[in-house]
């Protein structure tokens, strides 16, 4: 969850570190420290807090130094104060860290052992004090890295800077991700490439178990057994890697209004006509028997959608998991299985688990991501980029209905090669597809009426989602989103649960906000609102013009949508479900872009 830099520059990098880990703080910002080596003097400064207030106390106590690490902090182990902030210290060596280090409390007590005593609640003090611990035994940096390394337990990326040592980092990556830039004459080292564009295009993905020694001439790269490694350099595109608010007042606001133009990149990425085209080497569904949907937060309600377009166009049985349950459930994974796992960063934990869990089991292992480079993309045999763009907001928005327009796009490729739909079918739901970037434009204006709702909506103390089918999904994605930015606690039920137990909350105090195109369980969706409304329920309906005319007397708040396909009214019912949780957090004066207690990519268990 974290966020780690490291730079050896030919400058001052105190601000080279700080403008990294503005990139980064979507990946916590609990607080935020830097370290640097001036003089051969290892010195840091830390700050609780937004990376704002290590700004501001760089101005009263300036940091110099040619060679330093940074860091914005996701608190796992012990509170966010300035004392557990990173980069810890000791002695001689100084270490940034995102992870969770599993033994830590084993190799305090060994330390204890040799008299010596943390002084912070963290794990990531151990891996420091285990350092200078063998830096003291008589091991030069190098080799007292990588013998600590040999101990640790858990998932960590790691960045080390030494005491006397201006032109060395070490670098190391289990389970967390961690990438090497390179320059002329400098060289970094930052949790993902969005946090290195500003210095480099040139970037090594470390693979799992890999550390690297890194000077200012390069970087010699080890496998977990210390044999020397070669991994690629490659380019990124920079246009993958921008990230600004162009005009916006939050993230978040940005990210929902691209929808219409990532949508429309994506289909044309995959569409050539009328002809679904995948990344080599594709997908043989005619010899797929089952489908496992394996995901965590968003991208599981994703999933969850996507069940009912395999299994309905395409007939196949589909399973769909949580990632951070399914590998201790230890699920047979038999012949004729394809596992697929989504993943907005592709570096979720959990996720990555799971896969590595299928891996050996399942005939193919395919993913859909956002970031092709990443560790879940490069250890599947097929990855399915959803064209997003950098999401920077916490509460994902265009990443969703990419990541719905690509399983969409796979369910009907599917039902195609099964021979369940034919070509004039594809044809024209293909065309229908390819208008919603423009029924998403149209659902775009109807903002002004999505914010009042969303401003009575954030007076509410609870408030339900309701739908039924493909909507039911979306109903927990809006009641998710709710809970992410505005805090106000919301629930999702599918409309017919409702009266099998929560039907006991409702009363004049709770909105109910019940996602309902006109398709064909609309009907049965009007019969569970008017059990809302004949108990008091204040019933908030999102359906198409004739759907709202459709539903009689006695909404509290309507929203109306363009008419579209009931296959692709997932992805169009996303949108109001988006603005009303942006809305409501304005309302309610909540943090957007940055909630309390959550962090944008999630690579620890």
């Amino acid at each position: 969850m974290c966020g780690i830099v490291g730079v050896l520059g030919k400058h001052e990098v105190a601000p080279m570190l700080v403008e990294a880990l503005k990139r980064l703080e979507y990946r916590g910002y609990d607080s935020a420290g830097i370290a640097t080596v001036n003089g051969g003097k290892l010195d840091r400064r830390r700050a609780v807090g937004k990376l704002v207030n290590l700004q501001d106390l760089l101005v009263h106590q300036p940091l110099a130094g040619k060679a330093g690490i940074g860091h914005t902090r996701w608190a796992t182990h012990g509170a966010p104060t300035e004392r557990n902030a990173h980069p810890h210290r000791a002695g001689k060596v100084s270490v940034v860290h995102n992870g969770i280090i599993e033994n830590f409390r084993e190799l305090r007590a060994e330390l204890a052992e040799c008299g010596l005593a943390p002084e912070t609640e963290t794990d990531t003090e151990t891996v420091a004090m285990l350092v200078s611990h063998y830096l003291e035994s008589g091991l030069p940096p190098v080799e007292a890295a990588s013998k600590a390394l040999g101990r640790l337990e858990g998932a960590f990326a790691l960045a080390f800077l030494f005491d006397g040592e201006e032109d060395l980092i070490v670098a190391a990556r289990k389970g967390s991700p961690l990438a090497i830039g390179h320059g002329s004459g400098e060289m970094f080292v930052g949790s993902d490439a969005i946090a290195l564009a500003p210095m480099t295009d040139r970037i090594t993905y470390l693979e799992e178990g890999d550390w690297a020694v890194v000077t200012r001439a390069g970087a010699e790269i080890f496998d977990e057994s210390g044999a020397p490694v070669q991994r690629e350099e490659k380019r990124v595109r920079l246009d993958q890697t921008q990230v600004d608010k162009a005009g916006y007042k939050h993230f978040m606001a940005k990210e929902i209004a691209q929808q219409p133009t990532v949508l429309a990149e994506a289909l044309g990425a995959y569409l050539k006509g009328d002809e679904i085209v995948l990344p080599s080497p594709g997908l043989d569904f005619t010899e797929v028997d089952r489908l496992v949907l394996v995901a965590c937060g968003t991208a599981y309600y994703a999933c969850l959608t996507a069940k009912y377009w395999f299994e309905k166009l395409a007939r196949i049985p589909v399973e769909v998991d949580i990632a951070s349950e399914f590998r201790y459930r230890e699920p047979p994974v038999t012949k004729g299985t394809v596992a697929l796992f989504v993943s907005q960063s592709g570096e979720t934990a959990d996720t990555l688990a799971a896969l590595r869990y299928c891996a050996g089991r399942a005939d193919r292992i395919a993913s859909v991501v956002n970031v092709e480079t990443s560790t879940i993309a490069r250890e599947s045999d097929l990855a399915l980029p959803i064209h997003a763009g950098v999401e920077v907001g916490v509460a994902s928005t265009k990443a969703f209905t990419c990541q719905l327009n690509v399983l969409l796009l796979l369910a009907i490729k599917a039902a195609e090669a099964r021979g369940r739909m034919a070509a004039a079918e594809k044809s024209e739901l293909l065309a229908q597809l390819r208008a919603l970037p423009g029924l998403f434009n149209a659902a775009l204006d109807r903002d002004g009426a999505i914010a009042e709702a969303a401003r009575k909506i954030s007076e509410a103390r609870d408030v339900l989602f309701l739908g039924r089918g493909m909507m039911y999904p979306l109903a927990l994605e809006g009641a998710l989103k709710l809970k992410e930015i505005s805090y106000i606690h919301a629930e999702a039920y599918a409309s017919g649960e409702l009266k099998h137990g929560p039907i006991a909350l409702i009363d004049k105090s709770v909105p109910v906000i019940v996602m309902a195109p006109r398709d064909g369980l609309f009907d049965k969706t009007v019969s569970n609102m008017q059990e809302v409304m004949a108990r008091g329920g204040k019933v908030c309906l999102i359906s198409d013009a004739r759907g709202i005319e459709e539903a009689g007397d006695g909404i509290w708040q309507s929203i109306p949508l363009p008419d579209v396909d009931e296959r692709l009214a997932p992805l169009l019912y996303a949108l109001p479900a988006q603005l009303l949780a942006y809305h409501a957090a304005i309302a309610k004066g909540t943090d957007v872009d940055q909630p309390r207690n959550l962090a944008k990519s999630v690579t620890v268990e």
